[in-house]
């Protein structure tokens, strides 16, 4: 059991705010590792915690590593399910905390016309990880 700062189950907080946002027109992500057409842009959004589950503070852009996205048609997710994607917590271009990712990135993983479930878990540079998100749906 992880004590203190270590507790990342920081989401419940911040699981509350996943949510999608399409965007329309421009920009389209490459899909030729799968074959299909480009999937237009899917953006998932978020905010990051602020606060371990013990109540004490969260520096996101200086506590967190990672983002770890989850993808699967139904079901609850569990411990056995497999992220996806990993997004750093970080972008390295503009030092800024990310907050979201577009789901076309994921294309090998979907197909067109199925409805999916995604969710997040948040990972600390101790490599404690959070509890998953609030849960979102999408399809393309």
């Amino acid at each position: 059991m992880l004590m203190g700062k270590n507790r990342v189950a920081i989401l419940a907080v911040f699981l509350g705010w996943v949510f999608l946002a399409g965007c329309g027109g421009g920009g389209a992500a490459s899909s030729e590792s799968s074959g299909g057409p480009a999937l237009p842009t899917k953006t998932l959004s978020w905010t990051p915690p602020s606060s371990y589950t013990d109540g004490s503070p969260l520096n996101p852009a200086m506590e967190l590593n990672s983002f770890e996205i989850y993808v699967k048609e139904s079901g609850p997710f569990t411990g056995s399910d497999s992220p996806v994607a990993l997004v750093g917590a970080i972008n390295p271009s503009t030092g800024q905390l990310v907050t979201s990712f577009n789901l076309a990135n994921i294309s090998s993983y979907i197909s067109l016309g199925v409805q999916y479930q995604v969710c997040l878990k948040a990972v600390a540079i101790t490599g404690a990880k959070s509890d998953f998100s609030g849960t979102a749906t999408f399809s393309f």
